[in-house]
């Protein structure tokens, strides 16, 4: 199991023009993440303020990754990189120094 980091933006043309209507969508989309996080899935998730786009920490497999990508689809597009943590980083540097 990995861990990766989306990096998420907004369909833009997806987003309600009116105030009422695109406080009510984004509200579904912030109880959908919330979910995510309380399964434990999502392990970190922050919005670029001033922006419609942001960050998530996911960790599962690449199945669990594309299945996850596909319940935000089509109002958001994700970008995926898989992360290395410091012991994996450790572990890498033992072998280059044998």
């Amino acid at each position: 199991m990995g861990k990766y980091l989306l990096l998420w933006d907004f369909d833009r043309t997806r987003i309600p023009v009116d105030l009422k209507e695109r406080g009510f969508a984004l509200n579904m989309l912030v109880e959908m993440v919330k979910q995510d996080i309380k399964k434990g899935f999502i392990k970190d998730w922050g919005v670029f303020p001033g922006e419609f786009s942001g960050y998530t920490v996911v960790e599962g497999t690449e199945v669990d990754i594309m299945n996850f990508v596909q319940q935000y689809t089509p109002f958001v597009y994700f970008k995926a990189q898989p992360t290395g943590s410091i012991s994996q980083v450790e572990e890498m540097i033992k072998a280059m120094t044998k």
